[in-house]
C-alpha cells in the first residue's frame, strides 16, 4: 500500500493533527506494507504561482517546463492508494501552505477537465482523510463559528476525482489537555469505523 501523507500545519511533528496522523499510519502497517510519502508544506513551503506558470496554465501551446513542479506534486498523489491531509484551521478556511498545494494539483487537462456542466475529474478516487485542527468550534453544539474549510476542499479535490473523502475534526484544541484528549479519542473512535482500518479479525486500533 502507498500512501501520501501532506502535512500543512506549521506545528509539524508537535501538531495533534500530525500525531493523530502518524498513529493511523502505523495502524494501517499493522495489515499491510505501507509506503509512505511525506509531503511536509511547513517544512518545506511550495514556492508561490507565478506569472510564467499562470500563462502556461491558460495558454493554447504552454511551455511544459512551467509544470515540473505540478507534475511532481500531482504524481506523488496519483501514484498512492490513500491521502492524508493533516491541516489547521486559518481564519475559517485552509492555510497559505495548502492552497498552495492544490493550486498546483488542480490543473486543467491534467487532472480535471472543463466540461459544460462544470469540471470533471481525471484522477482515479481513493480513501482520503482530511484531519482538520482548530482552536474554536466550527461543527456540532458547541459550534462558534463558520467553517469554509471542509465545503472548499470537499468541491476541491472532488472536482479532480476524489470523492471518498472523511473529514476527522480536532476542535476545542485551546481548552487544554482535558479538551485535546477528548478531540483525539472522539477522532480515534471515528476512524476505527473505517473500512481501512479493519482486517479479517475486525477492527485494527489506533
Amino acid at each position: 500500500m502507498k500512501l501520501l501523507f501532506v502535512n500543512a500545519s506549521p506545528h509539524g511533528a508537535a501538531s495533534n493533527g500530525h500525531v493523530l496522523a502518524r498513529e493511523m499510519i502505523c495502524a494501517l502497517s499493522k495489515s499491510a506494507r505501507v509506503q509512505v510519502i511525506d509531503r511536509d508544506l511547513a517544512a518545506e513551503p511550495l514556492p508561490p504561482v507565478t506569472q510564467d506558470y499562470a500563462r502556461a496554465v491558460t495558454s493554447r501551446e504552454p511551455d511544459a517546463s512551467q509544470f515540473d513542479l505540478s507534475e511532481t506534486l500531482i504524481r506523488e498523489l496519483e501514484t498512492t492508494d490513500a491521502l492524508i491531509i493533516n491541516t489547521p484551521m486559518h481564519n475559517f478556511t485552509v492555510p497559505a501552505a495548502l492552497k498552495l498545494w492544490i493550486d498546483y494539483v488542480l490543473r486543467i487537462h491534467r487532472t480535471f477537465a472543463a466540461t459544460p456542466v462544470g469540471k470533471v475529474g481525471l484522477m482515479r478516487d481513493r480513501p482520503t482523510f482530511v484531519i482538520v485542527g482548530s482552536g474554536g468550534f466550527h461543527s456540532g453544539k458547541h459550534a462558534r463559528q463558520p467553517d469554509f474549510l471542509t465545503p472548499y476542499l470537499r468541491y476541491a479535490l472532488g472536482s479532480i476525482g476524489l470523492k471518498n473523502l472523511h473529514f476527522v475534526l480536532l476542535q476545542g484544541l485551546v481548552r487544554g489537555d482535558e479538551a485535546v484528549s477528548e478531540a483525539l479519542r472522539a477522532a480515534r473512535e471515528q476512524l476505527t469505523q473505517h473500512a481501512l482500518f479493519a482486517d479479517d479479525d475486525g477492527i485494527i486500533a489506533l
